[in-house]
């Protein structure tokens, strides 16, 4: 396995591992933000995510601490995503439509779209029975783990 790290990797590392130090740090527990700094959560997760392409990571360190309940922040997490996507479908789709077409009429390419459409379904389905059982507590220490992972696994080049 060949592993590339670069300066840009590192520094996103960094940031998503300090953000996954306030999220499992106890003393930090009453860290949050104001309302009233969303936008710029957004720019500098948005800016952030640009370059890296760990947009959603950014966006979820930012928008755990600003006091919403477990409704509001997953559903504020789930619209954001959707319209990051239908951006991001819209610019790529367009350019690989218009330059492979034949790996979507392929068998591979139509297994791959289902696989995602079942995939999201299910995440879907799954995650509207959990949404009643969990607290924000639970779901702050589930984006601290997942956010040091993903630190860890870009910081060291496995992505």
């Amino acid at each position: 396995m060949l592993l590339s790290i670069t300066f840009l990797k590192l520094i996103i590392a960094v940031l998503i591992a300090i953000f996954a130090i306030l999220e499992l740090v106890p003393s930090f527990e009453t860290l949050s933000f104001h309302p009233k700094y969303i936008p710029l959560g957004g720019m500098l997760s948005g800016f952030f995510g640009g370059l890296s392409g760990h947009q959603g990571a950014l966006r979820t360190a930012f928008l755990i601490r600003i006091g919403l309940k477990k409704e509001a922040f997953i559903g504020t997490m789930v619209v954001s995503a959707v319209v990051v996507d239908v951006t991001r479908l819209a610019a790529y789709g367009v350019t690989f439509f218009s330059q492979n077409i034949h790996v979507i009429r392929g068998q591979i390419g139509y297994g791959l779209i289902a696989a995602a459409i079942l995939t999201a379904f299910t995440g879907a389905f799954i995650g509207s029975r959990l949404i009643k059982k969990i607290t924000m507590r639970t779901i702050k220490r589930i984006v601290g783990i997942l956010l040091f992972v993903l630190a860890f696994i870009l910081g060291t080049g496995i992505v």
